[in-house]
């Protein structure tokens, strides 16, 4: 089964912008009532299994459906134990946990039978942290440009085909959940964490891309979680080091960072992520928790104003900026009572189990409260067909991850990203039998598509220099490299691979390409824009204040 939202993107663009018209400082969006009414009279989904499972539950079983776990070792063996400790309602796989096909999609199929024959028998989500780009867990299959990448091309179409593509590869792997895409508006060009994670700076962009993509992967069998609620966009801090305040007037942040959330809500959004950010304006002045744990931010905006009541999430719980306060098993309370309902990678997982358990024989906790998470987490397993799911055949695997076709899609939205921000001089594209040097960051690859496309690639007395930059901005190495290369009056073209940023860095430099990624379709991109193979049709997805560039400029 492929479920879908209860109404389409312009549908849900258009409830969107009437509810956002509608915010004020009190209150934003629209009821619960509201956004049933502006579904177009589609029927809410009503779950039969879920009720039944919860009712044969007992408090450890439902506790445990409030975790999300982090797998272990490479094969379903390694996992057995801790699932049948906990009964989790999930794992998460990471990069080290994955190594081919076969071993992905055994492994897969193998922790579903674990948990089939363990407890109640409630089959796992299974997620990943693949939002393509930097944050890639898949050591195989297709890679494609970031989300600011999506951004730049500014298509829904080239954002449906990077999800749905994606999600192919992860549900013929076993994976039923991705948290992705990301819904933060990157207004902070020091931004630390989120960067080209963002599909811009812009909040009616994202808002666009986000429904485009969290449509297409529920579509393909693939739950999506936006993140990070309320907005991880305008921040200098990381918050896996630290606990990132966001300073922001209300009004200010329901102009900017609240509009791919409530899109979002708006278009029927079955997950969504919470952000460990600090925000006072929103939370009160004196503080000191983030959002995650806060009932005024979760409970009060995203639930009552906003009219979620899908399973909320928690970013990952081992990270600091969650951490600051309490201890793990507070967290995992103080997590329950702000209207969170799954816990994603706490600290400890027992010290989080057993400050549940005791906050319900306390009387802190009601048996009826954990009840509601645990129907919203059923429910949600039972609507994307979880609960009844084949498992994983590594024959099939095999046949949809990595084909000749995914990348293929691949390449074609990074095309559509490559931006042009300096041409002077008309040094770009190539003029026939001109030459060029290649060094920096990813030169190796775009030496070796240059030299494919017939460029001559040449250290001696090259006509112009290319260098590739990543996060030159704050990197003197880099900058030098630059000017180094253009010292002997050679024209020099950057290609910035991250953040677009780098050309505060060195206003003078001759071509500028911004590709907002540094994997192996974007380098060939730069390379296909350098020979004059494709037109450099992107726009900018941020502004750069540095150098009084505009959201949007694109030559």
């Amino acid at each position: 089964m492929s479920p879908t939202f209860p109404h389409k993107l312009i549908a849900a663009c258009t409830a969107f912008l009437l509810a956002l018209t509608a915010c004020t400082n009190e209150e934003v969006g629209s009821s619960q009532e509201d956004t049933q009414d502006q579904t177009s009279g589609s029927e809410p989904f009503e779950p039969v299994q879920a009720p039944e499972i919860l009712a044969d539950m007992s408090l450890d079983e439902k506790i445990g459906q409030l975790m999300v776990l982090t797998a272990q070792g490479t094969s379903a063996e390694d996992n057995a134990q801790m699932i049948e400790s906990y009964n989790p309602g999930g794992i998460i796989y990471f990069d080290s946990n994955l190594n081919e096909v076969e071993q992905i999609a055994q492994m897969s199929a193998g922790v579903q039978e674990t948990a089939a024959g363990t407890g109640r028998g409630v089959p796992l989500f299974i997620g990943i942290d693949q939002e393509q780009g930097m944050v890639s867990r898949l050591p195989l299959g297709t890679r494609f440009p970031d989300a600011m990448a999506v951004g730049a091309g500014g298509d829904s179409e080239l954002a449906a085909l990077r999800a749905s593509t994606t999600a192919d590869e992860l549900a013929a792997l076993g994976m039923n959940m991705n948290y992705a895409p990301d819904a933060d508006v990157n207004t902070d060009p020091n931004n630390p964490v989120i960067g080209i994670r963002s599909f811009g700076s812009d909040p009616d962009l994202v808002s666009q891309m986000v429904l485009a993509e969290s449509e297409a992967y529920a579509d393909h069998g693939v739950v999506p979680v936006p993140k990070h609620f309320p907005g991880h966009g305008d921040t200098d801090v990381d918050s896996h080091s630290g606990l990132p305040v966001i300073d922001l007037p209300r009004d200010q942040w329901e102009e900017e960072h609240l509009p791919p959330f409530q899109a979002a809500v708006d278009a029927g959004v079955d997950t969504i992520m919470t952000g460990h950010v600090l925000m006072p304006q929103l939370e009160g002045e004196d503080a000191t928790d983030p959002a995650t744990l806060s009932p005024n931010i979760i409970d009060g905006i995203l639930r009552e104003e906003l009219g979620f009541d899908g399973v909320v999430t928690t970013d990952a719980l081992n990270m600091e900026g969650v951490r600051q306060e309490h201890s793990d098993s507070e967290i995992a309370v103080r997590v329950i009572e702000a209207g969170v309902d799954q816990l994603l990678m706490p600290g400890d997982p027992q010290a989080a189990f057993d400050g549940i358990r005791d906050a319900v024989d306390e009387g802190r906790l009601s048996e009826e409260r954990i009840d509601e998470s645990v129907l919203r987490i059923l429910t949600l397993k039972e609507k994307h067909g979880v609960l009844d799911a084949e498992p994983a055949d590594p024959d099939a695997a095999a046949e949809t991850v990595g084909t000749s076709e995914n990348a293929e899609a691949a390449q074609r939205v990074a095309d559509a990203s490559v931006t042009m921000l300096r041409n002077e001089g008309g040094v770009l594209p190539l003029s026939e039998g001109r030459s060029v040097s290649v060094s920096g960051v990813g030169s190796d690859e775009i030496s070796e598509a240059l030299t494919d496309l017939g460029v001559t690639v040449t250290d001696d007395d090259p006509d112009v220099a290319v260098v590739g930059t990543d996060g030159a901005r704050g990197d003197a190495e880099q900058q030098q490299m630059v000017e180094s290369a253009g010292a002997d009056g050679t024209p020099v073209v950057a290609v910035a691979q991250g953040v677009p940023y780098d050309l505060e860095a060195f206003p003078e430099v001759d071509g500028y390409l911004a590709v907002y990624s540094s994997v192996g379709v974007s380098r060939l991109a730069a390379a296909k824009a350098i020979a004059g193979e494709i037109e450099t049709g992107g726009n900018l997805p941020v502004s750069i204040p540095g150098a009084d560039i505009e959201f949007g400029t694109g030559l």
